[in-house]
C-alpha cells in the first residue's frame, strides 16, 4: 500500500520529497528508484530527516517500530490494519497520528481513503495531510469504529472486482474474442460502470440493462444460482473476521 500511495504521490508531483526504508533494502531502493525518491538506512534516519513518516507496516511489527523509534515520530501517518489510533499513541505518546485506510487504486490517483480523527495533530498538519491524501483520490472522514468495516469493502473490493474482470474477460475469450481484447472491453465497461454508479443506483443500472425476458437477465438469474451475491456477503464477513 505504501508503494501505490508513493506511485500515486509521485504522479501528482507531491509531496516534494519521498524517502523510503525497508526490512528489504533492494525493495525500498527499488520503488525509490521507480518515484525519483531516496532512502534510509535506519528508520531513526528516516524519522529525522521526515516531516511526516508514512508507517505501513504488519500489526504484529508495531512493537518493535516504535522501539526503534523509541516511542517517537515527527508524526504519523497509519494504513496499519487492525491497529487503532489509540494502540498507536500507546506506542507514540506525544506524537500527532492521523490512521487512514486506502485502497490500491490510490496509484492511479482514483482510490478511497477513508480516515479516523486525528490523534494529537496541530489544525494546520492535518489539513496538510488530507491535502496531500486528496491527491490520490476521494477521502472521507469516518468514526473509527467503521474504519474495519471500510476496509472490508473499499480496499478488498479492488481485488474481488479484479477476479471478477478476469473471469468475464476468460469467458469472453472462450467464446471466441481475443483474450486481450476481451480484457480490454471489459475494464472499459467496468470504468463506465463506476462512472454510471457515482450518479445512479446499483438496482436501476441493473433495470435498465436488463430488461425481462432478455439476455442480461439470463446472465443475473445464472449469477444468482451460482451464489453469487451469498459470495459477496461471504467475502465482506471474512475479510472482518480476519481483522477482529
Amino acid at each position: 500500500m505504501a508503494g501505490a500511495m508513493a506511485r500515486g504521490w509521485a504522479g501528482a508531483e507531491r509531496p516534494p520529497e519521498m524517502a523510503f526504508c525497508d526490512i528489504d533494502r533492494e525493495r525500498a531502493a527499488s520503488l525509490a528508484s521507480e518515484v525519483g525518491g531516496a532512502t534510509a538506512e535506519t528508520l531513526p534516519e528516516l524519522a529525522a530527516s521526515s516531516d511526516v513518516v508514512l508507517l505501513a507496516v504488519k500489526p504484529v511489527a508495531l512493537g518493535e517500530v516504535a522501539e526503534q523509534l523509541e516511542g517517537s515520530a515527527p508524526a504519523l501517518l497509519s494504513v496499519m490494519a487492525a491497529t487503532t489510533t489509540a494502540r498507536l499513541a500507546e506506542a507514540f505518546p506525544q506524537t500527532p497520528i492521523l490512521r487512514v485506510m486506502p485502497n490500491q487504486p490510490v496509484e492511479v490517483r482514483r482510490g478511497v481513503i477513508c480516515h479516523a480523527p486525528a490523534h494529537a495533530m496541530p489544525d494546520d498538519l492535518r489539513t496538510r495531510l488530507l491535502g496531500l491524501l486528496e491527491g490520490l483520490g476521494t477521502v472521507v472522514a469516518l468514526d473509527e469504529e467503521d474504519l474495519e468495516a471500510a476496509m472490508a469493502v473499499i480496499s478488498c473490493a479492488p481485488a474481488y472486482a479484479a477476479r471478477f474482470a478476469g473471469d468475464l474477460a476468460r469467458a469472453g475469450s472462450g467464446e471466441g474474442l481475443d483474450p486481450k481484447l476481451s480484457l480490454a472491453l471489459v475494464a472499459e465497461t467496468m470504468a463506465g460502470t463506476a462512472e454510471m454508479l457515482a450518479r445512479r443506483d446499483p438496482e436501476a443500472i441493473q433495470q435498465a440493462v436488463a430488461p425481462p425476458g432478455g439476455a442480461t437477465e439470463a446472465g443475473l438469474e445464472a449469477l444468482s444460482a451460482g451464489g453469487f451475491d451469498s459470495s459477496i456477503a461471504a467475502a465482506v464477513h471474512a475479510s472482518l473476521e480476519r481483522v477482529r
